[in-house]
């Protein structure tokens, strides 16, 4: 494959993408420097930090518990179901 001005050789479009991923990275390091900053020169910073302490675990324990628990077996799903169903008088 060539390189033609419209149409850049392989090569090139690789360090044509990975110069675009640098610029969007930094571009979102200097935002997200630029928050901190703002952050940084609010009254209320520790109140701030320690709501997003506590939001961090309590989303640390959710994420734990989605991979930790497994799914209830499927018999003992149909079985309280028809436990349920046998004590409201309905049929089995």
């Amino acid at each position: 494959m060539t390189s033609t001005p419209g149409n850049p050789g392989p090569d090139k479009q690789v360090l044509l993408v990975v110069a675009g991923l640098a610029d969007v990275a930094v571009s979102a390091v200097g935002t997200a420097v630029g928050a901190l900053q703002q952050l940084l020169r609010r009254s209320d910073g520790p109140e701030i930090a320690r709501d997003v302490h506590h939001d961090l675990m309590a989303r640390g324990r959710i994420a734990l518990d989605r991979v930790n628990s497994a799914p209830p077996a499927h018999l003992e799903v149909l079985a309280r179901h028809a436990v349920a169903r046998r004590e409201s008088g309905g049929d089995v």
